[in-house]
């Protein structure tokens, strides 16, 4: 897929970053927590640690092969965003099963059920905002579908199966996978003058799909792996 356009040098970029860089945390965590077991929410979280340690790298030095001017970062600073921070505070306290006092355990559980319904709701604001119907009909996003969403979650299953993987991480991992291009490669693309309307209709068509592949994938392997 990263491939697929072997004359448009700006498009195989951003199939790349499409491939890569997908809506794990603001779709995936509360995807995560509504529909897969608790033991398998900390494998979500170290998966977003190092998708986010990877995009500020890997992610940017990608976008600055463009035609567009390079992003100025800081990428220090990028990395060490509040998302990051409580994400590795949420790792140690795990990892060292830490007591938390009744009031700040019950705080971070009622954000993070409020996060649920709020991230949904801006996540339908974003879909009903593009205009859905015009790329629908793209036969290139239709095969990213396919092999992104559908094909890669599918063997990741049966290879960390073959393993004998913990079936809580097994789900984690291949929901992670299964999730929809994420907004944040299309946000960076704006910041520096980059046409990203390839990567808005990515996000629009597979996102509206992907209610429906990740119902489908998470159903099939939650009734085979637990």
């Amino acid at each position: 897929m990263p491939y697929i356009l072997k004359s448009a040098p700006d498009k195989r970029r951003f199939y790349n970053l499409m491939t890569v860089y997908t809506n794990t945390g603001f779709l995936g965590i509360p995807v995560a927590r509504a529909i897969l077991p608790a033991n398998s929410i900390i494998y979500v979280i170290v998966i977003n640690v190092f998708y986010s340690l990877l995009f500020y790298t890997h992610g940017l030095a990608v976008l600055g092969t463009g035609s567009g001017e390079a992003p100025k970062r800081n990428v220090l600073r990028n990395i060490l965003n509040p998302g990051i921070i409580m994400a590795v505070f949420a790792l140690v306290v795990f990892w060292f099963d830490l007591p938390l006092p009744p009031i700040l355990s019950n705080t971070v559980q009622y954000i993070g059920n409020a996060t649920v319904f709020l991230s949904m709701a801006l996540l339908g604001v974003n879909i009903a905002r593009s205009n859905v119907f015009s790329h629908i009909k793209d036969a290139r996003i239709w095969a990213y579908i396919a092999l992104r969403l559908v094909l890669l979650p599918i063997i990741i299953a049966l290879v960390l199966h073959s393993f004998s993987f913990d079936p809580a991480a097994t789900l984690g991992m291949c929901l992670m996978a299964a999730v929809p291009v994420g907004n944040l490669p299309m946000i960076q693309a704006e910041k520096i003058g980059e046409d990203t309307t390839l990567l808005s209709s990515a996000i629009a068509v597979t996102t509206a799909v992907s209610m429906i592949t990740i119902t489908a994938i998470v159903s099939i392997l939650t009734a085979w792996l637990l």
